[in-house]
């Protein structure tokens, strides 16, 4: 049978070759009906922009923080801040971003010029804890009246104050311990970068930022990459038009939120709860509507606000949810706000989930996200508890800051061992060389090394943890955030649980101290601390 248009031809092979002869009619050359190919190539092309944002980044950053350990985020949204697409960076930013750019809006609505770009970190205003910055930038469009689109970084700058440098103090009780608290502040007007501005804000504080030069400079470098996301967003509208940008940004939010819709077929109704070294329980109430293909994730029973830092701004919560969907779909789609269409999220006001100024809540973003990421992955039957922790690491005076988080083993699943030493979930950060860390701080690298067979045990197997030792050349204040020193990373199908972790102190004369999960200290030359991180657990009886 031969199509109308087309015609059939055979060859002195006796192939049949087919031929249009008639040009296919079409209303529009590319149009913004959601076309699978098309689709593909946009979820890639935004993808892309944030990648690029991201490269720019971290080519212009100056702390370590941000420029060898990659603890940065980059995003595009709508004009209304939905989340389009974000580059593989840090899960923790990226399911909160948005709630950021939100609140710029609304603070600033008929205000906003081009040449504009804004940044807060307020954790109760659509921030998560104070050392993540974001600033945001409108996308004008040629006439400059109407805002397109918005592009967005977020960076964990090496310290913004607080009573402890590198501003992640475990001792924190309120926020105004941990350091500055931006709550929109308009970074450029009209192309004219703040500057005086800036540094007053960030050093007219109780407990001011001990580095201005260093935040001034990474927070350029996040306009920099701001201003590859607007660039690269006016290429792509002059590429394609502007209708049909605006449109495949619809789609691939609804093909993320088909995605997630399928996953929930498999789902059925389940709960956990997750204990904490502080004493605090996180639970979790996930039921499935198979008729309207969606799930209520429900919190409800969560203990209420701690008086430590480990509350979890509202935010972070739903970056844990939106991160655990997202990871169950099958397929290569960008982490958008349509993962999270099918889902109704219940978090309790109250609750450590929820906290309300002034609540201190610098553990929150890094530890709390991950015991909701596990309790989350627990319950769905996923795989069993990761290592639970950061083990977020600090040191600094007046004239060095610098933070890490240390790798552990992933935790076993159905089918699946896990990996030694790797970050999971919630960060996705590298550590630094060891050169760029000796070289820029006056610290030694000791020891670095795979702890071996201690991942849980199971008919799947974690994978194994490590164990980091640093000796300081100078006197230094020194902080360990962390969790799982007490109460194992539990396991899920008869797997055991993995291993608990230390925080060690070497003093000058040889002793040894048990420096716990979360304390702070001051460590002269010559002395060391040793972290040894806790253990994922295994799956399935062995």
């Amino acid at each position: 049978m031969v199509e109308p248009g087309w015609q059939a031809k055979i060859t002195g092979l006796d192939h049949v070759v087919l031929e249009r002869v008639v040009a296919m009619k079409r209303a529009e050359a590319l149009g913004t009906h959601a076309d699978p190919v098309m689709l593909e190539v946009f979820n890639n092309l935004f993808m892309s922009i944030a990648e690029q944002m991201g490269v720019a980044l971290q080519n212009t950053a100056y702390s370590v923080n941000i420029k060898e350990r990659l603890d940065f985020s980059c995003a595009v949204f709508q004009a209304d801040s939905s989340l389009v697409a974000n580059a593989p960076h840090m899960p923790v930013h990226l399911g909160s971003m948005d709630r950021s750019v939100a609140t710029i809006i609304r603070l600033n609505e008929g205000r906003i010029a081009p040449g504009d770009s804004f940044m807060l970190n307020a954790p109760y205003n659509g921030g998560t804890h104070l050392p993540d910055i974001t600033v945001c930038t409108p996308v004008f469009d040629d006439a400059e009246k109407d805002i397109l689109f918005w592009v967005a970084s977020r960076g964990h700058h090496a310290d913004v104050g607080g009573t402890a440098p590198g501003s992640m103090t475990p001792l924190a009780t309120t926020v105004d311990e941990e350091g500055v608290l931006i709550d929109n502040f308009k970074l450029v007007d009209k192309g004219h970068f703040r500057e005086d501005e800036l540094v007053e804000l960030l050093t007219d504080h109780p407990y001011p930022v001990r580095n201005v030069h260093q935040n001034v400079a990474d927070l350029k470098a996040q306009l920099a990459a701001n201003a590859k996301g607007v660039q690269e967003l006016r290429k792509m509208v002059a590429l394609f038009g502007l209708d049909v940008v605006k449109a495949y940004m619809g789609h691939v939010q609804d093909n993320a939120a088909e995605s997630v819709r399928r996953v929930i077929e498999a789902l059925s109704d389940a709960e956990f709860e997750y204990p904490t070294d502080q004493g605090a329980v996180i639970k979790v109430k996930i039921t499935v509507d198979k008729e309207k293909r969606e799930a209520t994730v429900d919190f409800t029973g969560t203990s209420a606000v701690q008086p430590t830092n480990f509350n979890a701004p509202e935010p972070v919560a739903r970056a844990a949810v939106l991160y655990c969907f997202r990871v169950m779909v099958d397929g290569e789609i960008p982490m958008n706000a349509g993962c999270l269409r099918p889902i109704n999220i219940i978090i309790p006001e109250g609750t450590m989930l929820k906290p309300v100024y002034p609540a201190a809540v610098v553990a929150g973003n890094v530890e709390t996200s991950q015991h909701v990421t596990n309790c989350l992955l627990c319950a769905l039957g996923a795989m069993s508890a990761a290592q639970g922790t950061m083990n977020n690491l600090t040191f600094g005076n007046d004239q060095y800051q610098y933070y890490e988080t240390i790798c552990s083993g992933s935790p076993a699943g159905p089918g699946f061992n896990g990996t030694d030493g790797v970050h999971t979930h919630m960060t996705n950060a590298r550590l630094t060389d060891p050169e760029v860390l000796e070289f820029r701080f006056p610290v030694v690298l000791e020891d670095f090394h795979i702890r071996a067979r201690t991942g849980g045990k199971g008919k799947w197997h974690a994978g194994d943890g490590t164990i980091r030792t640093l000796r300081f050349r100078e006197t230094m204040d020194c902080a360990i955030l962390s969790s799982h020193r007490h109460v194992p990373p539990p396991a899920i199908g008869g797997g055991e649980n993995g291993l608990t972790g230390q925080t060690l102190l070497r003093r000058k004369d040889g002793s040894t101290e048990n420096f716990g999960g979360c304390n702070q200290t001051v460590l002269e030359a010559g002395e060391a601390v040793t972290v040894i991180t806790p253990t994922g657990g295994g799956y399935g009886e062995g």
